[in-house]
């Protein structure tokens, strides 16, 4: 259980209380429970990981709900269980009334979207730019809920090329505006909130992008559709971003006898071993110990980065603090861009 290495458990009172493991999402129930027998086995899949795992999932197969409303009023208040039970599958589709107030369903906020932000339309204007920002972090988070229900499977309204066009909208923005709050301290934006967990529990990997690859070099090449679904995957990927170009080049390398697998990890290889060369000559850096820095564990504090610089004169001006903040951005970009490649 600690190591994650089951997928179900079925238990009679040990797991039930006094543990804490929160990837697990669903508790299928067939006990009478009460009090804090009942707020202990119920919290055992409502602890949150992350902004991704924002609640859990309890299947019933008794009726509860008296005993359910009894601890929360007990351990909780009076009105807990609107707060912590979640609302159904049509209320979260289509809106529902709380306290007098009228909140918006994934109908109604992909409505709002395709009417406000029409797919390839530029988004001109900060307040613009905001409100498309507040706009598609409501759907990701409602669409995150309404992903636990089996009837949204076939009701997601967006196209998949459609949802990653704004997905990838709001990575640029997201880019934009993090750019924007290093370079000006007095511009830091506070009042927007990306949803960058939420993204990144559906990120794609590495290999669908090969499997479509695979494709494409089965359609002799040919088949441009497939590179338009490589770019448009790439686009609305967090991860894939900063790998663009090296999948791009691969691509163009690609003929009739290129094997796929066999043949990227040759090209990441010999593309790494050309970009890390750049640097070193770039930054006139020391190349041993710089391939030790990078076949290592990067460590932007301490002197690690002190031992690779060149020599700089007290006297000539140099600004050896700076020249630092220049590698370390350069083996940050160059560690991303090969994360989980080789």
């Amino acid at each position: 259980m600690k190591n994650r290495e089951i997928d179900l458990l079925i238990v009679v009172n040990m797991f039930l209380t006094g543990f804490d493991a929160t990837t697990l999402n669903t508790l299928w129930v067939d006990k009478n429970l009460r009090q804090h027998g009942l707020i202990q086995s119920f919290s055992r899949t409502n602890r949150i990981l992350n902004s991704v795992k924002t609640f859990g999932n309890i299947v019933c197969f008794r009726n509860l709900e008296n005993e359910v409303n009894e601890a929360l009023a007990l351990f909780g208040d009076n009105d807990a269980s609107g707060m912590v039970i979640l609302k159904t599958y049509n209320e979260y589709l289509n809106g529902y009334e709380e306290k007098g107030k009228h909140i918006a369903g994934y109908v109604e906020l992909i409505g709002q979207l395709e009417n406000s932000y029409p797919v390839g339309a530029d988004i001109i204007g900060e307040d613009t730019q905001k409100e498309f920002i507040k706009l598609f972090g409501a759907i990701l988070r409602i669409r995150n809920i309404l992903v636990s229900f089996d009837e949204f499977e076939n009701n997601q309204m967006l196209s998949q090329r459609d949802f990653q066009d704004y997905q990838s909208v709001y990575i640029d923005l997201y880019q934009d505006f993090s750019k924007a709050k290093d370079s000006d301290k007095e511009n830091i934006n506070d009042d927007i909130v990306f949803e960058i967990e939420l993204i990144k529990q559906v990120e794609v990997n590495i290999d669908y992008i090969l499997m479509l690859v695979a494709k494409y070099h089965e359609s002799n090449c040919k088949d441009k559709s497939i590179l338009t679904s490589i770019d448009k995957t790439i686009n609305s990927s967090i991860e894939l971003r900063s790998k663009k170009e090296l999948i791009e080049g691969f691509i163009a390398k690609i003929n009739a006898s290129t094997n796929v697998d066999k043949d990227w990890r040759e090209f990441v290889r010999n593309q790494k071993e050309q970009d890390l060369t750049t640097i070193i000559t770039d930054e006139k850096l020391k190349p041993k110990e710089t391939k030790k820095i990078i076949d290592g564990a990067l460590k932007t504090t301490g002197t690690d980065i002190d031992k690779i610089l060149p020599p700089v004169s007290r006297f000539s001006g140099g600004n050896r603090t700076g020249k630092k903040q220049s590698v370390i951005e350069k083996f940050l970009t160059f560690f991303e861009k090969y994360f989980g490649l080789v």
